[in-house]
């Protein structure tokens, strides 16, 4: 939830950022692309550490990092600056996914995996909704600056980990054990083989992904002559809240319907329908399609997150699993870095609707390599 309220934050006020600093729309998502960039560094790096040292302890430090370089954001007063603010803030992002993800998967039972997985997926939604509230009462208060200070309130919920979050036991049963060279590990038999599979199929999901939802905030509320739909303040926070709302109840299903048909199915089918409602959502013109649409397209375009998490702890073996998640997740989302780039610089010759179109061509390629992997439900984990 808090890594999603730090991250979004840029998304909620990226028409302020454009106007403050002069950015063209191709500039303002590489800004994003290198925060995914960095995601993947991070997510790699702390997945070793969580290896090493335990999930909580690398959960922590990772919170930190992405909490401290949120609030720096507002100190910016040029783009380089605040491009290097955005990059540790995008170490910091992918160290906390792939340190809670093991951490999660590793404590509950196979049968109840997929919710429990589901349902931490879920928070990001709330995330979002939150970070949607801030900008709505602090931005017109208190300007853009301030939005990006509430970004280090995450940083206090370190000390509820550190006093409360017990370290998980497969990791500690491992400790002990002597360390396989991670590198050597991933590249044997079927680790390689699904491992590339699923850093493809992730890479392509999560490229939808990133294009379509960094610039929809953007998408709402740039005026019709720059390509967006001219919605006021208001209605644009309204809208995206609505929209979070379909992101909740997507994440959450998935992990019921993971734990009863399989890892596979589900999220198969739920990037096909993403493919098919994005080229809607980006022609609808109408505020009344723009609601309609906003909460389905949510519904699958985010819910098939949830499914990853179980996909990658399962496929993994134990003594590399927070390395190996991390390093798949990660650089899937590093190679997805390009999406907002490739939004924002189709957006500047056809506007951000039909610049949507190459989003649902990577929900679609996402879709068929879900197919090629294999399917894991009720695996126990060592």
């Amino acid at each position: 939830m808090l890594d999603a309220m730090d991250v979004m934050l840029y998304s909620l006020v990226l028409a302020y950022l454009i106007r403050e600093f002069s950015m063209s729309t191709s500039t303002a998502g590489l800004l994003n692309s290198l925060t995914l960039v960095a995601s993947a560094i991070g997510g790699f790096l702390f997945g070793i550490i969580a290896d090493r040292i335990g999930r909580t302890r690398a959960l922590m430090a990772s919170i930190f990092v992405y909490s401290i370089a949120s609030a720096a954001c507002g100190f910016s007063h040029s783009i380089p600056q605040l491009a290097a603010f955005r990059f540790l803030l995008g170490l910091g992002m992918g160290g906390e996914w792939t340190t809670a993800a093991a951490l999660i998967a590793e404590t509950w039972r196979p049968e109840h995996r997929g919710k429990a997985l589901g349902l931490m997926q879920s928070a990001y939604a709330i995330g979002e909704a939150v970070a949607a509230l801030v900008v709505a009462f602090v931005l017109p208060h208190f300007g853009w600056r301030a939005v990006f200070f509430v970004g280090v309130l995450p940083a206090l919920i370190l000390f509820w980990i550190w006093r409360s979050v017990p370290e998980s036991a497969v990791w500690q049963r491992r400790r002990a054990q002597p360390k396989p060279a991670v590198l050597s590990r991933l590249l044997q038999g079927d680790v390689l083989r699904n491992g590339l599979l699923a850093t493809a199929m992730n890479a392509c999901s999560m490229f939808g992904y990133w294009g379509l939802f960094t610039w929809i905030p953007a998408y709402l509320s740039l005026p019709v002559s720059q390509g967006g739909r001219g919605l006021s303040l208001v209605k644009t926070t309204a809208f995206f809240v609505v929209l979070t709302a379909g992101k909740w109840v997507g994440y959450a299903l998935f992990g019921f319907f993971a734990d009863a048909f399989g890892r596979r199915k589900p999220y198969f089918a739920y990037l096909i329908i993403a493919a098919a409602l994005v080229p809607l959502y980006g022609l609808a013109h109408s505020p009344f399609w723009l609601f309609v649409l906003g909460p389905l397209v949510a519904f699958f375009g985010t819910g098939f997150f949830s499914g990853y998490a179980a996909i990658a702890s399962e496929i993994f073996p134990g003594e590399i699993r927070a390395s190996a998640m991390g390093l798949s997740y990660n650089i899937g989302r590093g190679l997805s870095a390009a999406a907002p780039f490739a939004v924002g610089a189709l957006a500047a010759r056809f506007g951000l609707g039909p610049a949507f179109f190459l989003q649902a061509a990577a929900f679609f390629a996402a879709a068929l390599l879900a197919l090629t992997l294999p399917e894991t439900l009720g695996r126990h984990l060592d």
